[in-house]
């Protein structure tokens, strides 16, 4: 009778199934990890690129809502304040120097409204 061969002292079977383990853990494969760090390393440079061109575009946006808000600030004001002095002088809305300011007063910011609506959707 012969006696069975037993593997489970063989070093080379257990290193057989797990070579590509031990290469990697033995740094065999450097030039595979090189790779994917550096292809890791682009796309986080071009992510990052890309998030940094929208918070500029979301800049952009909020400064020309800014600008246009006080564009219409500084056209109605003047017209505020002569239909409150009209008004608080006792003239009538009836008179045509009023009834002018109050249009003005009313259609500036529809206007304006209209042209930043008109902007978002053109956008969407």
């Amino acid at each position: 009778m012969t006696p069975a061969k037993s593997s489970v002292g063989d070093p080379r079977k257990s290193i057989g199934g797990d070579s590509e383990l031990l290469s990697a853990l033995a740094g065999h494969q450097a030039d595979r990890e090189s790779a994917v760090a550096h292809r890791a390393r682009r796309v986080v440079s071009t992510s990052w690129g890309l998030m940094q061109e929208q918070k500029g575009g979301r800049k952009r946006t909020r400064s020309i809502a800014l600008a246009s808000l006080l564009m219409a600030i500084l056209a109605v004001g003047p017209f505020v304040w002569r239909l409150t002095d009209d008004l608080i002088g006792g003239e009538q809305l009836s008179d045509s120097a009023t009834q002018f300011s109050l249009m003005i007063c009313v259609l500036c910011p529809v206007l304006v409204a209209a042209v930043i609506v008109a902007g978002w959707l053109r956008r969407s």
